[in-house]
C-alpha cells in the first residue's frame, strides 16, 4: 500500500462519510416514498431502497477498512499493515449492480415476459461483469488486470447492446411525459457504468503511487453515488410521472 498525504487520506475518507450518509437517507426517503405511486411501479421503488440500504452498509464497511488500513505518522498516512479490503466493494456492486437494471426494466411496467427476459438478461450479465472484474483489481500483473479488464468488457458491451436496441423499442412504447426521464434514466447508468472501467485502469493510464489510488477510490465512490442514489432518484420520478398520468 502507498504512503497517503493527510490531503488524499482524508479526501477519500470524508467522501465515504458523505456517501455512507447520503445512501442512508435515500434508502429511508425510497421506502416511505412507496405508497406515493401506483402499486405496479412500488416494486421498482423497493428495489430501489434495498440497493443504496446495501450500499449503505458496505460503504460503512469500506470507510472501516480505510480508517484501519492507515495510521498517521511523520505528517503522512502510511500502511498499518492491516489492509484495505476491496472485496466490501465488490460485494456490494455483486448486489446492487443486477438490482439496478432491474429496477429500471420494472418500473417501465412492460409485459410480463418482455419484463423476465429483459432483467434476466441484464442482472445475469452485470452479475458476470463484477465476478470477472474482482481477480484483476486485486492482482499485481498489469497483464493479469488488462486480461480481466477484457473479459469484464464483454458483458458490459453485451449490456449497452440491449440497452440500445431492445430497450430502446421499449423507450419508444412509453407516454411522452416520461419517455424524457426513461431516457436519460438509462443515459445516467451507461454514462456512471463507463467510469468503473477507466477507474479500474488507473495505474495503466499513467497514474502511480499515492494519486492512483485516490484517483481510483475517488473515481468509485462518486460513481457509486450517482448510479444508485442519483439513478434512484430517476426512477422514482418515472414511477411518479407514471402514477400521475394513469
Amino acid at each position: 500500500m502507498e504512503t497517503l498525504s493527510v490531503g488524499q487520506f482524508s479526501l477519500v475518507a470524508n467522501l465515504m462519510s458523505f456517501t455512507i450518509a447520503t445512501m442512508g437517507a435515500s434508502a429511508l426517503f425510497f421506502f416511505l416514498s412507496r405508497d406515493s405511486v401506483a402499486p405496479q411501479y412500488r416494486s421498482a421503488l423497493t428495489l430501489t431502497g434495498l440497493v443504496v440500504a446495501i450500499a449503505a452498509y458496505h460503504y460503512f464497511r469500506i470507510a472501516e477498512s480505510w480508517h484501519d488500513a492507515y495510521a498517521l505518522e511523520g505528517g503522512a498516512y502510511v500502511a498499518s499493515g492491516a489492509g484495505f479490503n476491496d472485496a466490501y466493494r465488490y460485494a456490494d456492486w455483486l448486489l446492487t449492480v443486477p438490482l439496478l437494471v432491474i429496477e429500471l426494466v420494472l418500473v417501465l411496467g412492460l409485459a410480463k415476459e418482455e419484463t423476465r427476459s429483459l432483467s434476466t438478461r441484464l442482472a445475469t450479465a452485470a452479475a458476470v461483469m463484477v465476478l470477472l472484474g474482482y481477480p484483476g483489481e486485486v492482482a499485481e500483473s498489469t497483464g493479469t488486470r488488462i486480461v480481466f479488464w477484457v473479459l469484464a468488457m464483454i458483458p458490459f458491451l453485451y449490456i449497452l447492446r440491449v440497452l440500445f436496441t431492445e430497450f430502446s423499442s421499449a423507450i419508444d412504447r412509453q407516454k411522452e411525459n416520461v419517455r424524457g426521464l426513461v431516457a436519460n434514466a438509462r443515459t445516467v447508468l451507461l454514462v456512471t457504468w463507463s467510469f468503473y472501467p477507466l477507474a479500474y485502469l488507473g495505474p495503466e493510464l499513467g497514474l502511480s503511487g499515492s494519486s492512483a489510488e485516490t484517483f481510483v477510490q475517488v473515481g468509485y465512490t462518486i460513481a457509486d453515488v450517482t448510479a444508485k442514489a442519483g439513478f434512484g432518484m430517476l426512477i422514482y420520478a418515472i414511477a411518479r410521472a407514471k402514477s400521475e398520468a394513469a
